[in-house]
């Protein structure tokens, strides 16, 4: 559909933007719904943030997904966080009303939860402990997506264990969960697998261009679902060594495509579907 003036305005905004694959995704979803809308990345130095969220609302804009550095920037700048982006403490979704007032959400923790479920379709998350490596931004979303969803322990195991501590003093709160919660020493990684039924990796570890993430996988059960939330590349060294155990895995370009499901519904007006198609495209993305 071409473009016309009355055309619905999204986007994304970072610093830096170029290596986004929002745009690819999102303005899929309008081609393939015929929508007359846009979704545009927008490079957003960290010093001019503010003005930007607020700016946008004012040209009209519908709404933005908001990437690394200005996520916790969000959380403070816009009119309404709610309860989901406060306890995670960043926004990563914003919608705008006519009047350019905003609100802040996190979907990541859906995008988690809906990879998970549909890659291994029907997985309990209330089977047994989780695992999950990192604790930042992408971790305590997770790790709150996971206390939602019934997980009964989660362990955290980061490099530095300040952080790990960190985390779940800070999400351990009475009223939030009945999961428990405990930090895990870097050192200690190998044998908190033992007995855990889901192992994420949040870490950059793995990624390309970054060190490989060194963990053994001995103590692992083979029921256990991995995942790692890594999407270049696709099958991360964890993944392969996993999947050749016997365990079953998830890779992590679905996160992406599902966290984004909210936001387009709530800027478009449509329910997008994430597709074999729609997966095909946006990887095509990360070789171009």
């Amino acid at each position: 559909m071409p473009i016309t003036g009355n055309a619905r305005v999204a986007g994304v905004m970072g610093w830096p933007i170029s290596h986004s694959l929002s745009p690819k995704l999102h303005n899929h979803w309008l081609s393939v719904m015929d929508i007359d809308g846009l979704y545009v990345p927008l490079a957003v130095r960290p010093d001019d943030a503010v003005d930007a969220i607020a700016m946008a609302g004012r040209l009209g804009f519908r709404g933005l997904n908001v990437t690394v550095p200005h996520k916790q920037t969000a959380l403070a700048v816009v009119d309404n966080a709610d309860e989901l982006a406060t306890r995670i403490g960043a926004v990563n979704t914003i919608v705008f009303d006519e009047e350019g007032a905003s609100v802040g959400t996190n979907t990541d923790g859906y995008g988690f939860i809906e990879n998970i479920s549909q890659r291994q379709s029907g997985w309990d998350f209330t089977k047994g402990p989780a695992v999950v490596l990192g604790a930042g931004g992408a971790a305590r979303a997770i790790v709150v997506a996971l206390m939602e969803a019934g997980a009964p322990e989660i362990r955290v195991c980061n490099r530095t264990h300040v952080r790990a501590n960190d985390l779940v003093s800070d999400l351990a709160r009475p009223g939030h969960a009945e999961a428990v919660l405990n930090a895990v020493l870097w050192e200690e990684r190998d044998d908190a697998l033992a007995g855990a039924a889901l192992l994420v990796n949040t870490t950059s570890l793995g990624m390309v261009g970054k060190e490989p993430l060194d963990i053994r996988l001995d103590a692992l059960p083979e029921f256990a679902c991995v995942n790692d939330i890594v999407y270049a590349p696709l099958e991360t060294r964890l993944l392969r060594a996993a999947y050749h155990r016997g365990n079953p895995t998830v890779d992590g370009i679905g996160m992406l495509l599902h966290q984004a499901r909210p936001g387009f519904e709530a800027w478009f007006g449509q329910v997008p579907e994430v597709d074999n198609v729609l997966r095909l495209h946006v990887l095509a993305g990360t070789q171009e």
